[in-house]
């Protein structure tokens, strides 16, 4: 969230806070307000208004359902408002949505004390916060829509246009152009309503209108699934804001304040239609059990009977209720049956899937075995094809024509090259098959390294490259491992380092650690990526650079990583980009026993 719009919220919170505060001192700690009579001057005395308690109940709420619209209103949006916000605290439309059922919460109980209150103070105050959060029920309910729809916040220019229409509100509703003064001139206890209020009715109509026609434009822009929950969202918020606002216009135009608890109506649709989205499409992130939600609805209508006032009024709730219940019966019903269902499908496709990784799992073993016997059976070929190919290049079977020399040598590579893709081959499938037989001794790895790297300098010469062995060691380096694994592992590294430099050098460095000895191969070679990192040491894995070469098996690191895992020693590789050489190092640990000897 941006500097700008921290701001606007600390700002608008703070004009808020303020407007309330001063909506009190005015209203009920100073009672300044004027107060209309008729010729009559009519009083509460005459007027024989009860005396509230607990702010909301009295026999001044004459209207028989006042309390059953509001209270099962409020504790359903209350209700929805924690639970969505408690699922994710950090999600915008959470928030959004809990902000919108405080207002909304708000501005209901304001409502039940302007129908029980028999003191002037206390209507002029309420009233004034009535007309305070109504507008923002609209805009919190937009800015909610929004976010929800787009899956992101608005824009700054959105924020300020909400902020601007709000404001004046925000500012006037403690003067005179939000409420003029108190009407006595009759028993109903009402207000009496200045331009601010009918501003507030407009910017009701216009938040509307702005959240259709934002629905419009996305519905073109989603597909069908997208589409269905829309329509559902925007049908609720529409229908809920309508509801609200042509019951409160009714209200200010006709006089008759009980026109207004029918624009609640709206609110349980919404409520009811959220509840949808979140069962049908797990709106909102929130794992919910429709048959936890629907239940928790029904429990609340059927508790919202005890608030009606009047017996002959039951029937037509009950009636109402009994609807509700049977459709909400039917939707739990589907909903149990819907998950009885799934985990029906779950168990049996579980089922399923063990027996086909059983399968997998045997048709893995004969493909290593297939892979460890036809390495075998390749091997003692080739070691044929090898020995005499060596033997014709020693002039073993006499003085051959120079022209088969050149033939001869790639014959006699290519067949080193398919050696060690076998040799590869093999000590995979022993690794699949239970794992690399070790023969650890103690060691000296120092002339090992040395052999190693003299055997390879005919490669790096025939390239042009520089190779060589740095350390400040003695001659003896002892770790305990296998010393043919081992160098199996350095020759892969430093043979890698050959192929992948095209000029510069290459540089065996050994350094005495604490607990170990670190082999570093550093070349001047083609480098790596950060990407091509992770996929150095993976079973058959290439890098960009690597895919040059075809005559590897994609096999040696993966192996080279195996063997020195289990020499209880570690791998790393480094390299600051392509074309900027690359760094392998090796650390193994000395013998418990052994040292370096000075």
């Amino acid at each position: 969230m941006s500097k700008t719009s921290k701001f606007l919220i600390f700002l608008f919170s703070l004009l808020v806070l303020f407007s309330i505060g001063s909506s009190y001192y005015r209203y009920v700690h100073l009672q300044n307000f004027e107060i209309f009579t008729n010729e009559e001057n009519l009083d509460a005395i005459a007027c024989e208004w009860d005396t509230s308690q607990y702010l909301i109940i009295s026999d001044n709420v004459f209207v028989p359902l006042i309390y059953y619209s509001h209270i099962s209103t409020l504790i359903l949006s209350l209700l929805l408002g924690f639970f969505i916000l408690f699922n994710n605290k950090k999600a915008l439309p959470n928030i959004l949505l809990f902000l919108t059922t405080v207002f909304l919460a708000i501005w209901i109980f304001g409502d039940l004390v302007l129908w029980a209150t028999e003191k002037p103070e206390l209507t002029m105050f309420f009233w004034s916060i009535l007309n305070l959060v109504e507008p923002m029920v609209y805009a919190f309910l937009f800015y909610f829509f929004s976010t929800f729809i787009e899956k992101k916040d608005i824009s700054l220019t959105k924020k300020i246009v909400i902020f601007g229409i709000l404001l004046p509100t925000i500012l006037l509703t403690s003067t005179n152009f939000a409420l003029s003064g108190y009407d006595l001139t009759n028993c109903d206890r009402a207000a009496i309503e200045g331009p601010l209020a009918f501003y507030g009715y407009a910017i009701e109509i216009f938040f509307v209108l702005w959240i259709i026609i934002t629905a419009i434009l996305k519905y073109r822009k989603i597909d069908s699934y997208e589409r269905k929950q829309l329509l559902l969202l925007t049908f609720g918020v529409s229908f809920f804001l309508l509801s609200f606002a042509l019951g409160n216009i009714a209200e200010a135009i006709t006089g008759n304040w009980s026109i207004g608890q029918y624009g609640l109506i709206g609110i349980p649709i919404f409520i009811f239609l959220l509840t949808y989205l979140i069962v049908k499409f797990k709106a909102f992130d929130i794992k919910l059990i429709g048959s936890q939600a629907l239940i928790i609805g029904i429990i609340i209508l059927n508790i919202s009977i005890l608030f009606i006032r009047e017996i002959e009024n039951i029937r037509i709730v009950i009636i109402v209720t009994i609807g509700l219940t049977v459709f909400l019966g039917y939707q739990l019903i589907i909903g149990v049956k819907r998950e009885i269902k799934a985990r029906e499908d779950i168990e049996i496709k579980e089922g399923e899937l063990k027996i086909a990784n059983i399968h997998l799992k045997e048709l893995d073993k004969l493909k290593t075995e297939f892979l460890s016997l036809a390495t075998h059976q390749l091997r003692s070929p080739l070691t044929a094809i090898k020995g005499y190919t060596s033997m014709i290049l020693d002039n073993s079977y006499g003085v051959f024509s120079e022209t088969l020399k050149e033939p001869l040598t790639r014959i006699f590579q290519s067949t080193q090259n398919l050696a060690k893709v076998i040799e590869d081959f093999l000590n995979v499938s022993k690794i699949e098959q239970g794992g690399l037989k070790y023969q650890f001794v103690q060691l000296n790895i120092l002339p090992l390294l040395s052999q190693v790297t003299k055997e390879l300098e005919v490669l790096a010469q025939a390239k042009g490259l520089e190779l060589k062995m740095e350390h400040t060691l003695s001659e003896s380096v002892i770790v305990f491992g296998d010393e043919q694994k081992l160098r199996q592992v350095f020759l892969n590294f430093i043979d890698n380092a050959i192929k992948y430099t095209p000029t510069g050098s290459i540089r065996i460095i050994m350094e005495s650690k604490q607990d170990g000895v670190l082999i570093s191969i550093v070349d001047t070679g083609v480098g790596i990526s950060a990407d091509d990192r992770n996929k150095l040491f993976q079973k058959f894995g290439r890098t960009e650079s690597g895919r040059l070469n075809t005559g590897g098996s994609g096999l040696g690191l993966y192996l080279a990583k195996q063997i020195v895992h289990d020499h209880k020693g570690s791998i790393d590789v480094q390299s600051e980009g392509k074309g900027k050489g690359t760094t392998f190092s090796v650390f193994l640990p000395f013998d418990m026993k052994s040292k370096i000897i000075a």
